[in-house]
């Protein structure tokens, strides 16, 4: 099995990590009640999906 011979630099190091970072989730709006929620899933807001209500939530006062 092959070792470097020599250690990678801080630039080659950094450079091959630059695509390395992470990203935000990407949200879409809920058609009914305007919030923005994880594409694909229930909205946690109002409970409901593709034009249906398939989660009771519960109103916090």
């Amino acid at each position: 099995m092959p070792n470097p011979k020599r250690r990678h630099s801080k630039k080659r190091t950094s450079t091959r990590r630059a695509h390395d970072a992470l990203t935000g989730h990407s949200l879409s709006e809920c058609p009914n009640c305007h919030e923005r929620k994880m594409p694909h899933r229930a909205c946690p807001k109002c409970g409901h999906y593709k034009g249906r209500e398939v989660v009771s939530v519960e109103e916090a006062s």
